[in-house]
């Protein structure tokens, strides 16, 4: 669907390369209890040191923990109505560092939905799952066509989870499917100081603020996406992202607008084995 915004429909989206610059776009933070939400977010803000999320950026980095967690699901209590999960796997040990991936959902999912993407298979890897709630149906950049709200609550949910558990910053990772595959391109190469690894199941798009790091990609699409069609998407996202420099594995696969079990367990393959 795309946006009633000039300059920035969904197809120019679909457009923008690694390199590119996101254009200027229009103000408009609050939601449904606009006041309240937009103090919130000024709150986490400050208290993340005036991090420049309207650029993107992400503040939060991987620490020894202060506080204790046991494995199992926990939400975050970041906010009440829109909040996260964080997932311990069962065989966590807080002596060592574990690798760990933040998970974006997709339009109109939230945390419980990007969790799911690789929960099932989180014990056996060892994996710490991070899931938010986007501020809105989907994430800001695409519902309020600039950065800001979502990353300023990203920051908190990592800072949260940083503080609890022991993860490995060689392997960090960001993820998502559909639009959350998306804004996972979008933030991981704009952070790609933090972020090693990027996995993006069938993305639409990519709109990086600016390129920092080199971040390894695991992109994947189906051939018979009807929803955000590979032509236009993937399989422009690809090329351009190679042209720029970045280590990319890419899987085409014979299927719809969806995440396949053999091509979750390919991603998390790659990235578990994978170091810096």
């Amino acid at each position: 669907m795309a946006s009633k915004t000039p300059g920035l429909t969904r197809r120019r989206l679909l457009t923008l390369g690694a390199a590119s610059l996101v254009a200027p776009l229009v103000a408009g933070c609050a939601g449904e209890d606009g006041k309240e939400r937009t103090t919130m977010l000024k709150d986490l803000q400050r208290r993340l040191g005036g991090a420049s999320h309207e650029e993107g950026r992400l503040s939060s980095w991987p620490e020894q923990p202060t506080e204790e967690i046991a494995p199992g699901q926990h939400p975050l209590g970041l906010d009440g109505e829109r909040d996260g999960l964080l997932y311990v796997p069962a065989g966590y040990q807080p002596d060592q560092p574990a690798p760990f991936a933040l998970m974006l959902h997709g339009a109109g999912g939230n945390a419980q939905h990007g969790l799911s993407l690789l929960q099932g298979l989180a014990d056996e890897a060892g994996l710490v799952l991070l899931a938010v709630d986007s501020r809105r149906a989907t994430w800001d950049v695409i519902a309020l066509r600039r950065y800001g709200p979502d990353v300023a609550f990203i920051d908190a949910a990592l800072e949260h989870a940083f503080a609890r558990c022991n993860v490995d910053p060689e392997r960090v990772a960001v993820g998502g499917f559909s639009d959350g595959a998306s804004y996972a391109l979008s933030l991981g190469l704009t952070n790609g100081d933090l972020f090693t690894h990027v996995i993006a199941y069938s993305p639409g798009f990519m709109a990086p603020a600016e390129q920092v790091g080199e971040p390894r990609l695991f992109i994947s699409h189906g051939t018979r996406d009807t929803v955000l069609p590979i032509e236009r998407c993937s399989r422009r996202i690809v090329p351009q992202v190679e042209r720029a420099g970045y280590d990319v594995v890419y899987h085409e696969f014979d299927g719809p607008h969806t995440v396949p079990a053999e091509i979750a367990r390919q991603s998390l393959d790659w990235f578990t084995a994978a170091t810096g």
